[in-house]
This record gives C-alpha cells, structure tokens and sequence, in this order.
C-alpha cells in the first residue's frame, strides 16, 4: 500500500519557493478556498497528491495573439 506524503503549511510555502506565505494559506483555510488539508487536533496537514491535482486545477494555458502566429506563418 503506497503511503501517503502529507507537508506542513510552513513546507507548502517552501514547495511554492515562497510565493504562497503561511498566513495565505491560514487565509485560504478560513475562506474554504485554496488547496484542500487534513486537521488532525492543531496540526493542519496537506496532502502531496492533492497538492498536485489543485496545481493541475489552476494551470493557465497560454497561447500566441494572432499577430504573433501570422507573423510567423509570413516569414516562413
């Protein structure tokens, strides 16, 4: 049975190179948005698998203006 990571809200900040604080996340858990965590007592736990899927969630696809790909298209 493969085990379950779990990183504490101080090593989420640190998965996201701190670009997400521990108070964002202390935020996000009173307003129930942000990635979903386990409160087991006082410890608050987030899982590594369900990190990843809220990643995937929020991924932004970029794509080229049109001038840009006829630009392109012109000069090929």
């Amino acid at each position: 049975m493969p085990e379950t990571t779990f990183l504490t809200p101080e090593e989420v900040a640190e998965r996201y190179r701190g670009c997400v604080s521990v108070g964002t996340l202390r935020n996000w858990r009173a307003m129930k948005i942000g990635p979903s965590f386990v409160k087991i007592g006082k410890a608050v736990l987030y899982r590594v698998d369900e990190l990843e899927a809220w990643d995937d969630r929020n991924r932004v696809q970029c794509c080229a203006p049109k001038r840009v790909e006829q630009s392109a298209m012109d000069s090929a």
